[in-house]
């Protein structure tokens, strides 16, 4: 019989992690365990870990749903549960929950050993090549950090925008284009949603002289026809990220990314629903010829082990995924993934720690 049960960690972060909607200092990271009752030694695992500000489920009510959850799921006497059971079990309204089922139940499937598929990353035989993530802070912060990603060998850099003086965030990109042309480092921005519509349309052309690659969410979601507007004329491909959050509905799905037509869709299974859900986006844009990425959502080593298996379902042709926030904490899960020049690698024989 399948047992399941839940246990928590406040992750802290080594600096204030600066966006648009305000600083973290905090992360509570929720976990589940599941195992046969008759092998409890050996369990899957799965982290819930909704943002503030962000994810359909953070709230004080959060608790007690992980809680609930637990309890009904052992009051079913369930001898297999399926993993495609999980978000109907679950529902779309706790899409973190969703995903730690998801996980928790690959996890178990596969001797609860943390390798949820068998691909070429999760059986160490290749790496993810991700972007180095510039958090937003002061001028000199930010420097410190674009500098730090440099000289660690990174070719794409992701810069959070929109926390300073618009000119000063220009003034950083020209100092990262003096020493580094596009066709040596690929550059991002993500906005948060932090620009009015209004404003968008100039400073996307500013941005544009810096051969940016991409700008994540330039205005706030729930302006469908302002990012379609924007997608039409930019001169910098968009991308949508919190735009897709909470949309659970396919055909809203269908509908949102015909009448929107972004260059490029952002994915965080936290945020989305878990790896089904993350898996129907790429099928919806890849037929639409609309490009895609996977990005991790602060979650502790065991959510951003997840996301990174699930990518490496995927061959992802050299592109850079947002898989670089594993050494954002201080008291982190101790986990096989290491991070060297702008790639991310998983052994399959490290260890784990609790």
């Amino acid at each position: 019989m399948l047992r399941l049960r839940f246990s928590q960690r406040a992750l802290r972060f080594n600096f204030p992690a600066r966006t648009s909607r305000g600083a973290l200092a905090e992360h509570v990271a929720w976990y589940l365990h599941l195992c046969d009752a008759d092998t409890p030694a050996v369990e899957g695992i799965g982290e819930a870990a909704p943002l503030a500000g962000l994810s359909p489920d953070y709230g004080p009510d959060f608790p007690a749903a992980v809680a609930q959850l637990c309890e009904r799921f052992n009051a079913g006497e369930f001898a297999a549960f399926a993993v495609a059971d999980a978000p109907v079990f679950v529902g779309p309204a706790l899409p973190a929950l969703v995903f730690a089922l998801e996980t928790a139940l690959l996890d178990l499937a596969h001797g609860g050993r943390r390798q949820l598929y068998a691909n070429a990353f999760s059986r160490g035989q290749a790496a993810l090549p991700i972007n180095g993530l510039v958090w937003m802070g002061d001028a000199a912060f930010m420097r410190e950090q674009i500098g730090q990603k440099l000289a660690d060998g990174y070719s794409c850099l992701k810069l959070k925008i929109g926390g300073l003086d618009f000119a000063t965030e220009l003034a950083i990109l020209a100092e990262i284009r003096a020493v580094a042309s596009p066709q040596q480092l690929i550059l991002r921005v993500d906005a948060n949603g932090a620009f009015s519509p209004a404003d968008a349309p100039g400073r996307l052309a500013q941005l544009a002289a810096f051969h940016i690659h991409s700008i994540e969410q330039p205005v706030a979601a729930g302006q469908p026809a302002a990012l379609a507007e924007l997608c039409r004329s930019s001169p910098l491909p968009i991308a949508l990220d919190e735009e897709l959050i909470g949309l659970t509905d396919p055909a809203r799905q269908a509908a949102l990314l015909d009448a929107v037509r972004p260059a490029y869709i952002v994915l965080k299974p936290t945020l989305l629903g878990g790896h089904a859900a993350t898996r129907h986006w790429i099928a919806l844009a890849e037929v639409r010829g609309i490009g895609w990425w996977i990005t991790s959502a602060l979650e502790s080593n065991v959510g951003l082990n997840a996301v990174a298996q699930l990518t490496g379902e995927y061959d992802v042709h050299g592109f850079a995924q947002g898989l670089g926030t594993g050494q954002l904490y201080h008291n982190n899960v101790a986990a096989p993934l290491h991070i060297s020049g702008g790639h991310l690698r998983f052994d399959p024989a490290g260890t784990w720690g609790e």
